[in-house]
């Protein structure tokens, strides 16, 4: 634009009306704002008509006609923060004259736009402009929110130490001014919990009004408003059922990533940059940026990032973007953690590796069974030709006895129902959809007595899975079906508490994953809603059938994945390349045609991606003429770094003709570049591709002569640059119909007897050195149930009679004798209980008294006290979780601990330095009862 008033009338004024503010209708908007300021000292008349004014562009009204907003406005040619002093400037004058509340600033050229909430935080680049909704809601945030210090946490909500922790962390560094977190959280120990209570606090507080919580899948979406619906019964959720219109009367907004993404980019997107105050994005990660970054960027919030992936895995690029340093979340509460806690808040598991021979050897004449052999020579098939890897399974090659095989083992294996019968509720992890139908297949033939309910497929593209009374309901609250068969639906994020077993029926790659995947089963039961067909949970199993477990012991963060770059992005970059090989050929006619069907694919980038609308200042270079002048080699390196990337935002496209298109204009740079050889390899792709394209359908039999033509040598050998035009032209819309001509030949299946070659216990997990103790404490209680049939002071024991002292003496004598090893001080130190005496454990093991561990004694005491001191600082908390771990560590405190090493590292001055009086005095009782 040439001046400032161009910049305003064709850029400014549509981006405020796109917000709802009319240029024109002076009671929401007052241009040319006059601002009366002090004369300089010594100066007591104007000199001129403007000395003691200041003319703001624009200034953005209240429903009450007082100014809430500043817009600065400066040509597009010009950087926007030329105007920032100005606009700060405008905003004080402002308040100094007409009093009251200071209006917001923001500043910009059109192209982009800067908010600086003044006194809060310092400037950001924005998307959009608010609307006067959103404005008044900033400003009542703003001036009426209470400090977040004072501020409870609703324990009904999160009451677990690690949960409060994570939440003062989080409210601490709002009130430092900070806008983006990260929580790394074991799957089960309560992610979605925590955020609900973070996110009654900050309402109460005043701190918020509107939450999105994203999600990627719909029954994580069903999931999430579940949770809140129970937590926070009171605030209105988005949707409610059979919504699809976005509402803007609700508080809690729950959408899964792409319905977010098509709301944003959709022409009639009503839903302003401003109009979330907190957006919480569930299991953040890299992959998940990389695809629907575009939501994360477009809205103008505080941003909390959730995860359970542990800090060794995340990447770089996850940590950065939520402000942390690599391996510093604002918050960390591992898996080794939940399950060493006492009592534990997550269950452990055991694995259990089953691999059969043709998983191991492969299929070959030399593992097929003489029996199978015979049958495939009557069959007049050659045995010979069949040579698979074990690897191909499920691939390349079915093979239904191994499958069959699995299918039996983890019914002998798997841990079972109160009867001892049916297996508890278990997940498959299978392969693919076909592999997960073929393992129901296989439940069904061989336990037809379940009449189809034993296993299910769950599957994200069935509509069947979801909603009440779906499969997805069925699994988590009946008795059937006890197997879930899942293809990723259920690798992540799904909460059914009853899982006692996992099958790996798939090798796992990503590290990531597979932790997501044994999160399924990490979750205790809830003692207040026990299902009858799952009263216990104190481990669960995994059957490991493709050595997972062994693959992550020697690769502990998986397998690298290589980002992948998007097909429009790949296209667009060919014809950079293209047209730079011309351009040092000196082939100007290719130059200008490359040029001109560039600028065409940038005139087809989507409008309303937040991406574009950021990059309008380079894509408006782009866009002038003048630029492509003269194109050089810096243009070209411009155009690369620059536009390029932007063409990751093209999803509304025809991609197999894309496909196509590139794969042409590929053979055409080679055929320019003089490649021969390369050319000869992409040439004879296209041909392939081309053989591929049906003449039974009638829109292609219309290009029948260009078809028999290009798959001819002469063809080829006299191809132009126009040639492949085209080719590009008349073919590619036609690459849709190839597929419906392609034969699929699919995997080779067979059904082989297999059998089991490896099955054995894996050493893997944070409590498998715990393992010689678990197996001493269930030897004694054995021995001691045993004896309680025959001996007669365990029978006066069990009826409520007290015992005498030598009857005691009589009964550690017997224990001793049937087991050395049965002592009272073994006892304490097995039951962590140094306090209790030897009668007492016997009790405890009959079920005559309840004998608390040490370390559960003291994780009561100060969960109690945390609990009810909710308003505690970080500090605070990690004074107390490290005076927490010295007395289980030391088994005792004294008073002057407290003011020396290891307490001295938090403060110098130790507890006195973080608590007042009252508050040590309080410590100090309760560290008086558990360790004294």
């Amino acid at each position: 634009m040439k001046s400032e008033a161009e910049t305003r009338k064709k850029l400014i004024d549509k981006k405020l009306l796109a917000a709802g503010w009319d240029v024109n209708i002076f009671t929401q908007v007052a241009k040319e704002f006059n601002i009366s300021v002090p004369f300089l000292d010594g100066v007591l008349e104007p000199g001129t008509p403007y000395e003691g004014h200041q003319y703001s562009d624009y200034v953005l009204l209240g429903r009450d006609g007082k100014p809430l907003a500043v817009v600065e406005a400066k040509k597009s040619s010009k950087d926007p923060a030329i105007g920032r002093e100005q606009a700060k400037q405008y905003c004080y004058n402002i308040q100094k004259q007409y009093g009251g509340k200071l209006p917001f600033c923001f500043y910009t050229n059109g192209l982009e736009i800067y908010f600086w909430n003044l006194e809060n935080y310092p400037p950001r680049k924005v998307v959009g402009f608010p609307t006067r909704d959103d404005l008044e809601r900033l400003q009542y945030i703003r001036d009426n929110r209470k400090p977040l210090s004072e501020e409870l946490i609703n324990t009904k909500i999160a009451g677990r130490d690690y949960q409060i922790r994570a939440i003062r962390a989080v409210m601490e560094g709002i009130e430092k001014k900070q806008r983006k977190f990260l929580l790394v959280m074991a799957t089960g120990t309560g992610k979605t919990r925590t955020c609900i209570a973070l996110v009654d606090a900050l309402m109460r507080a005043g701190y918020v009004e509107r939450v999105l919580f994203l999600v990627d899948r719909i029954a994580l979406r069903e999931q999430g408003l579940s949770a809140f619906k129970e937590h926070l019964p009171n605030e209105p959720r988005w949707p409610k059922v059979g919504e699809k219109l976005i509402a803007k009367d609700r508080r809690i907004y729950i959408s899964t990533y792409p319905t977010m993404l098509n709301i944003i980019r959709g022409e009639n997107n009503n839903l302003s940059p401003h109009f979330f105050d907190l957006i919480v994005i569930d299991e953040s990660h890299r992959s998940i940026y990389n695809t629907y970054g575009e939501v994360l960027d477009y809205f103008e919030a505080i941003k909390l990032g959730l995860t359970a992936t542990p800090t060794a895995i995340i990447d770089h690029n996850t940590f950065g973007l939520f402000n942390c340093e690599d391996g510093l979340p604002t918050f960390a509460y591992t898996y080794e953690e939940a399950v060493t806690n006492n009592p534990p808040y997550l269950c452990n598991f055991e694995v259990m590796k089953i691999q059969t021979k043709f998983q191991d050897e492969g299929i070959s004449k030399r593992t097929i069974s003489l029996e199978d052999q015979m049958r495939l020579i009557l069959e007049g098939k050659e045995v010979e030709e069949i040579n698979f890897e074990g690897t191909e399974l499920e691939k390349t090659v079915i093979n239904k006895g191994t499958n069959a095989l699995i299918v039996k083992e983890f019914m002998e294996e798997s841990i079972k129902d109160v009867n001892g019968v049916l297996p508890g509720k278990a997940i498959f992890f299978c392969s693919s959809k076909s592999h997960a139908r073929r393992i129901e297949q296989i439940f069904d033939s061989l336990y037809p007595e379940y009449n189809g309910e034993l296993a299910k497929v769950l599957i994200s593209d069935d509509p069947r899975v979801y909603g009440k009374g779906g499969l997805l309901d069925q699994f988590t609250n009946n008795d059937m079906p006890r197997i879930a068969l899942s293809v990723d639906m259920l690798d992540t994020g799904i909460d059914v508490r009853e899982i006692v077993n996992l099958v790996f029926a798939k090798p796992v790659y990503s590290y990531t994953k597979f932790w997501q995947m044994i999160g399924r089963g990490t979750r205790l039961l809830e003692l207040d809603k026990i299902k009858p067909w799952c009263t216990e949970k104190k481990k669960f199993l995994i059957l490991d059938c493709w050595d997972n477990f062994e693959y992550f012991k020697l690769n502990p963060k998986g397998k690298e994945t290589k980002s992948q770059i998007p097909l429009p992005v790949r296209f667009v970059g060919i014809r950079l390349d293209k047209i730079e090989k011309a351009m040092e050929l000196g082939s100007n006619l290719v130059v200008e045609k490359e040029i001109i069907k560039f600028r065409e694919q940038i005139q087809e980038l989507p409008k309303n991606s937040v991406v574009i609308k950021e990059s309008a200042t380079d894509l408006k270079k782009v866009e002038d003429d003048n630029f492509w002048t003269t194109i050089t080699h810096e243009k070209i390196e411009f155009l690369r770094s620059a536009v390029k990337p932007l063409f990751r935002t093209v999803s509304q496209s025809d991609f197999k003709a894309m496909r196509f298109q590139k794969d042409l204009l590929e053979a055409s740079l080679a055929k320019l570049a003089n490649e021969l050889e390369k050319f000869e390899v992409l040439k004879d792709n296209i041909v392939e591709l081309i053989r591929e394209l049906p003449l039974s359908v009638n829109i292609v039999a219309k290009e029948e002569l260009v078809i028999k033509l290009a798959q001819t040598d002469q063809y080829w050998l006299n191809a132009t640059d126009e040639t492949f035009d085209q080719l590009a032209e008349k073919l590619s819309p036609l690459m849709k119909y190839r597929d419906n001509n392609v034969l699929p030949h699919g995997p080779a299946k067979f059904d082989f007897t297999d059998s089991l070659k490896t099955k054995e216990m894996v050493e893997f997990g944070p409590e498998h050195e715990a393992v010689s103790v678990t197996k001493y404490r269930e030897m004694v209680e054995k021995l001691i149930l045993e004896l309680t049939e025959s001996n007669p002071i365990l029978q006066k024991m069990k009826a409520g009679k007290e015992i005498t002292e030598v009857e005691v003496q009589q009964l550690a004598a017997l224990l001793h004798d049937e087991h050395p090893n049965i002592t009272e001080g073994l006892l304490k130190k097995v039951y962590k209980n140094r306090k209790a005496k030897f009668i007492q454990f016997i009790k405890h093991i009959l079920g005559l008294e309840i004998l608390e561990s040490f370390p559960e004694t003291v994780n009561k005491a100060f969960d109690k006290f945390i609990q009810t001191h909710t308003n505690l600082s970080t500090r605070q908390l990690d004074f107390l979780k490290l005076l927490k771990e010295f007395i289980l560590e030391k088994e005792t405190i004294q008073k002057r601990d407290l003011i020396e090493s290891p307490f001295t590292v938090l403060h110098p001055q130790g507890i006195r330095g973080l608590f007042t009086p009252s508050e040590i005095n309080q410590i100090l009782e309760m560290t008086k009862k558990v360790a004294s």
